[in-house]
């Protein structure tokens, strides 16, 4: 079922033995474009006329009531509502310990410098739709908006056919404290965020991970508005040595591939005999699997095995993938995990599977895709605030660096900058301004 990969001694996994599908396809991007353009252009009309044409929702109020939110709640259910407040609770005392404070210092000859920390002032959050809801996506956006302080959060979440948003989502969103919630999906939304229309005001940033639309219109109007990162397709790499239950790693690798056809799932392992007991297990757990075709169909087109040499082999292709989920499913795991520079989220030992992060241990599951962990982190609070720079110079400040200021200042050619220096000492001991 997934494709294979044997490493000889002496040799490395590559980037082109495991090419990725990311990248946002050009007429994808030509679709979200158009489709912005009529936003910017027609607003809520274009935003209800989308919604009939992606969704099937025929819709005369974009915004979701207080009934319809209480409703839910009452829909969604007692046990569940206590386990996403549970979850609540995990995410936000996680988030907490991430926040940064404004601070100063004052230097020598009177110089005060420092940074402000600032909360963005209104914020978007995409929740998907589509093949399952996503109440916890509420949560991993929303919550480290609110820890830092943001204070407004609009959130957009596709409605089904009658018009209505899941109840769990909206549950999941009064548990948060979100109560603007607008029945809007895909690239429309993202450019009723961006660019504000009658019913929604613009928003500074926009958050949430959504489909290729949503993905390609959040790259287009990055820029007029942040935005946290291109989601690409879901991904998960286990590594994996004789220790590991296939069963477990069966399991884990089908979690990663039920989110959709194109999440790719990697096993990472030193042990030449896993791959077959792991395939195996998959057999007899898709058996019983309701989401047994898309399960299949990931693992098939972007499920790899790569067996390695020895654990240094294992560990580079790990690093080499960067993977959004990096399970470490071998005999000692915190010893390697000093060894791991490119991962999203790390998960250690057999009894820590995605699903706790996704869900209640409290870390951020909106994590960088497509290899883009080599360079960026998971969603945080620091996504939701902006630093400033303080500076302020005494006059016996500004003189002792003067010459310095104006020495490179010159070299660049820059000459205003070198005078701006001049003339304020000029003036503050009476000298020609132009000396």
């Amino acid at each position: 079922m997934m494709r294979r990969i044997e490493l000889a001694r002496g040799r490395r996994l590559t980037l082109e033995d495991v090419p990725r599908t990311g990248g946002i396809d050009a007429e994808v991007l030509g679709v979200a474009q158009r489709i912005i353009d009529d936003v910017k252009a027609r607003g809520d009309e274009a935003l209800i006329d989308y919604t009939m044409q992606f969704d099937k929702a025929k819709l005369t109020d974009l915004r979701v009531t207080e009934a319809e939110i209480e409703l839910a709640v009452a829909e969604a259910g007692e046990e569940f509502c206590e386990a996403i407040a549970a979850a609540a609770l995990s995410i936000e005392e996680f988030h907490a310990r991430q926040v940064s404070q404004s601070w100063f210092t004052a230097e020598q000859g009177g110089v005060f410098l420092g940074q402000k920390v600032t909360p963005l002032a209104r914020v978007g959050i995409y929740v998907p739709g589509g093949r399952a809801c996503y109440p916890s996506s509420v949560l991993m956006n929303a919550l480290p908006a609110i820890v830092a302080g943001v204070g407004e959060i609009a959130m957009v979440v596709p409605p089904d056919a009658d018009g209505r948003v899941n109840p769990y989502t909206l549950a999941a969103a009064a548990e948060a404290g979100v109560t603007e919630i607008y029945k809007v999906g895909g690239a429309q939304a993202i450019a009723g965020l961006a660019y504000g229309t009658a019913t929604i005001p613009r928003v500074d940033k926009i958050t949430g991970p959504g489909n290729a639309y949503v993905t390609a219109a959040k790259k287009l109007v990055m820029g007029d508005v942040g935005i946290d990162m291109l989601a690409g397709p879901s991904e998960v790499l286990i590594l994996a040595d004789e220790t590991a239950e296939p069963a477990f790693v069966a399991i884990d690798l089908m979690a990663q591939a039920e989110h959709d056809p194109r999440a790719a799932s990697y096993l990472v392992t030193t042990d030449d005999t896993l791959p077959g007991e792991v395939e195996t297990a998959l057999q007899e757990l898709l058996s019983t699997s309701p989401r047994a075709e898309v399960i299949e169909r990931s693992l098939t087109d972007n499920g790899v095995i790569v067996v390695c040499p020895d654990v240094d082999v294992a560990l580079d292709a790990a690093n080499l993938i960067a993977p959004e989920h990096l399970e470490i499913m071998m005999e000692d795991p915190l010893e390697l995990l000093g060894s791991i520079t490119n991962a999203g989220a790390i998960f250690l030992g057999p009894w820590t599977p995605e699903s706790v992060g996704d869900y209640v241990a409290g870390p951020n599951h909106v994590l960088p895709t497509g290899g883009t962990a080599r360079f960026s982190g998971p969603l945080s609070v620091d996504d939701f605030v902006k630093k400033s720079s303080v500076i302020s110079y005494s006059l016996e400040g500004l003189e002792a660096d003067a010459n310095t200021v104006m020495t490179i200042a010159e070299a660049e050619g820059l000459d205003a900058h070198a005078r701006a220096v001049a003339l304020r000492l000029a003036l503050a001991f009476g000298l020609d301004g132009e000396s």
